[in-house]
């Protein structure tokens, strides 16, 4: 019998030595053996086995719900079994071969089982986190349910999803990286993109992200210290401050901060190197750059 002491006090002696009882699922008084509490339900493990082969397994429970696969995880497979010969194998081939194919059994499933086969190889090699993948299978599924695929083709809507889940997340991924692991056109996926932020209500200010969200990222692959970072970011914050962000690239912006900010600090890199990074024009950086020396009235020396 498993028995452990938990916290309390009785209510018929006061006294605080109080035993719960698993097998009986009960809560009795170890001073007076009064039953305090009786018919608890164990919320635990099942630990119990029912046949052999479940002797040496902890647990009869299954892996949780899952919204990055298809079905949530909920149907069963069949397994092979070495053991089985004649007749019996070619049976059991079968039911494999049948339970396959009831798991993806309509457009519906089909349609998700291969979106979300590309959304994990998207987000794989853009090493995003598990949770960004959650959001953007979520989104994906709302936008099933709302009819919103017909008529695109399920690479760019799934690429699209990945940047919505970026940006509602404050990931700094720009829509060139995720374009270039699609296997679709940047301005396709940019269609898709505005077309489920408006229907999924995804407005401005969800997926608004900082500038200063980029720098890190943008600073890492051009190897500028700290102190040339936190310099792009002071830059960044005064410039939003007087509203000279509004309507500019990110990326734009971060790539022009970056770029004064390595000057300051005399860690020079070249306007072709800010802006293969940032994957911006050297025209964009050199716009934002005369625009944020002008506004903010910086003193350059070149």
């Amino acid at each position: 019998m498993h028995f452990e002491e938990v916290v309390g006090r009785c209510p018929y002696c006061g006294s605080s030595k109080l035993i719960y009882d698993y097998e009986r699922g009960e809560i009795f008084c170890a001073v007076c053996g009064s039953v305090v509490t009786q018919d608890i339900i164990d919320l635990g493990q099942e630990w119990r086995a029912f046949d052999v082969s479940q002797r040496n397994k902890r647990s009869r429970t299954g892996a949780p719900e899952s919204i990055l696969i298809h079905d949530k995880g909920l149907s069963t497979n069949i397994g092979s079994d070495k053991n089985v010969s004649g007749l019996m194998r070619e049976k059991m081939y079968r039911l494999r071969k049948w339970q396959s194919r009831l798991r993806v059994g309509d457009a519906t499933d089909r349609n998700l089982a291969f979106a979300l086969t590309e959304l994990d190889r998207i987000t794989s090699q853009l090493k995003l986190p598990r949770y960004v993948k959650e959001e953007a299978a979520r989104l994906y599924r709302e936008a099933v349910r709302k009819g919103l695929i017909r008529g695109r083709s399920i690479e760019s809507v799934i690429a699209a999803c990945v940047y919505a889940a970026c940006r509602l997340l404050k990931i700094p991924r720009t829509l060139d990286e995720i374009a270039d692991i699609a296997r679709v056109d940047k301005k396709e996926i940019g269609r898709s993109f505005r077309f489920i932020a408006r229907n999924l209500n995804l407005t401005p200010k969800k997926l608004f992200v900082k500038p200063t969200d980029y720098v890190t990222k943008f600073a890492d692959e051009l190897g500028l210290s700290e102190k040339t970072r936190r310099r792009a970011v002071e830059i960044l914050e005064m410039a939003y401050k007087l509203g000279i962000t509004s309507g500019k690239s990110p990326a734009g912006l971060v790539a022009a901060a970056l770029y004064i900010a390595s000057l300051l600090e005399g860690e020079k890199r070249t306007q072709r190197e800010v802006a293969e990074v940032a994957r911006v024009t050297e025209v964009t950086v050199r716009n934002r750059y005369k625009e944020l020396v002008e506004k903010l009235g910086l003193k350059i020396m070149i």
